[in-house]
C-alpha cells in the first residue's frame, strides 16, 4: 500500500529591505526609550521598504526569484501562487497575481490571502490540501508585509513593533514520510474590536475625514491583544503536539510568529522545550506580520535536517491562530 501524498516544503526564500529602522531612531520620533521597546517586545530593530510606489509585491518578487533560482525551478511551472498579506499593493488585482506576473509564472492561478499575522500558516494549510488532492504539483505560498504603509509613526503603541519583509515557501507533492502532516486553525471574529484597521473597507471607504484622522493606520488595544494570543498561541501548538504524540525531545525546533518575545516564551514553555530550539530574530526584524514565519525558516535553513519535527505556530488580528506540525524535506 503507497502512502498517501503530502505536501512537502522543498524551498524557502526571503527578502528584507535595506533600510533598517532602530529603536534609536524612534527614540527621536516617538516618546519612547530603546530600554521600553526591547524589554516589552524584544525588538531593537525593523527593516522598512522605502521609495514611491513600492508595495508588498517588490519583497515578494524578489523573495519568489530567490527561491525559483535556488530550488531550479521554471517559473511555468508553477501551477499556483497563494499571497498571504494584510498589505496588499491595491484592493485588486491580487499580489499574488501582480508577483505571477513579474517572476514570469505564466502557467499559475493564484489569489491573496487575509488572516492577518496567521495569514502564512492559513495559506500553507490551504496549499497542502490542494496538492494532497492532486490538483497541483508546484505551489509557491508567500508571507508578506509592507506593515510601514499602515502604521502611525506618532503612535508609539504601534511605531516600535512592526517591520516590512516577506518570505516564500515551494510546496511539492510526496509520498516519503515528510511534508505538513497536521494543522489546526482556529479563529474568534469578536477579537475584531481589539485589533483592526477602521477605514479603507467598504463599511467605511476612504474619504478626506478619515485621511485626517488617521483611520487607516493600525488600531491595537496592546493589553487585550497580548492577553488573548499568549494564551491561543501556546494552547494550539500543545493541542497538535498533544495530539501527534510528540515530546520535547522529538521536536527539533518551533517556528514561533514574531511578535513579542513574552508570547513567543510563553508558548515555547507550554509544549516544554528549550530556548536552543525555538527560532527568534524578532530584535532585528520586527513584527513583518505574514513574513514572520518563512523569513526564520530561511535564515535557519542550514541548520533543518531532513526528517525534523518542526512546529509552526501564529497568533494573528480577527483574531486568528493556529499551528502546523511538519517535517522538515531536506537538508541544505
Amino acid at each position: 500500500m503507497r502512502n498517501p501524498i503530502r505536501a512537502a516544503i522543498t524551498g524557502v526564500a526571503a527578502y528584507v529591505p535595506e533600510y533598517i529602522l532602530s529603536n534609536a531612531e524612534l527614540e527621536k520620533m516617538v516618546d519612547t526609550t530603546d530600554e521600553w521597546i526591547v524589554s516589552r517586545t524584544g525588538i531593537k530593530e525593523r527593516h522598512i521598504l522605502k521609495g514611491e510606489g513600492k508595495g508588498t509585491s517588490v519583497m515578494a518578487t524578489k523573495a519568489v526569484e530567490e527561491l525559483l533560482a535556488k530550488t531550479h525551478t521554471n517559473p511555468l511551472d508553477i501551477d499556483l501562487i497563494i499571497c498571504a498579506t494584510t498589505t496588499p499593493d491595491m484592493q485588486f488585482p491580487a499580489t499574488a497575481n501582480i508577483v505571477a506576473d513579474k517572476v514570469g509564472a505564466k502557467n499559475a492561478w493564484g489569489y491573496d490571502l487575509n488572516a492577518a499575522c496567521s495569514g502564512f500558516l492559513y495559506a500553507l494549510t490551504t496549499a497542502s490540501k490542494i496538492i494532497e488532492s492532486g490538483s497541483a504539483n508546484k505551489v509557491v505560498v508567500i508571507g508578506g508585509d509592507k506593515m510601514s504603509s499602515i502604521i502611525d509613526y506618532s503612535d508609539r503603541s504601534t511605531c516600535v513593533i512592526f517591520g516590512d519583509g516577506a518570505g516564500a515557501v515551494l510546496l511539492e507533492p510526496t509520498q516519503e514520510d515528510i511534508g505538513i502532516i497536521d494543522t489546526i486553525m482556529r479563529s474568534d471574529g469578536s477579537g475584531r474590536i481589539h485589533l483592526h484597521q477602521k477605514a479603507g473597507g467598504s463599511a467605511m471607504p476612504a474619504t478626506h475625514d478619515t485621511v485626517t484622522h488617521k483611520l487607516h493606520y493600525v488600531y491595537q488595544e496592546g493589553q487585550a491583544v497580548f492577553k488573548f494570543a499568549v494564551t491561543n498561541m501556546a494552547d494550539v501548538a500543545e493541542q497538535i503536539v498533544t495530539r501527534n504524540q510528540l515530546t520535547p525531545e522529538t521536536i527539533a525546533w518551533l517556528v514561533p510568529h514574531q511578535a513579542n518575545k513574552r508570547i513567543i516564551d510563553a508558548t515555547a514553555r507550554r509544549i516544554g522545550i528549550d530556548d536552543s530550539k525555538v527560532m527568534i530574530n524578532i530584535e532585528r526584524y520586527g513584527n513583518t506580520t505574514n513574513g514572520t514565519i518563512p523569513i526564520c525558516l530561511w535564515e535557519w535553513e542550514k541548520k533543518l535536517h531532513k526528517g525534523d519535527n518542526i512546529i509552526l505556530a501564529a497568533f494573528g488580528g480577527g483574531f486568528t491562530w493556529g499551528a502546523v506540525y511538519l517535517k522538515w524535506a531536506y537538508n541544505s
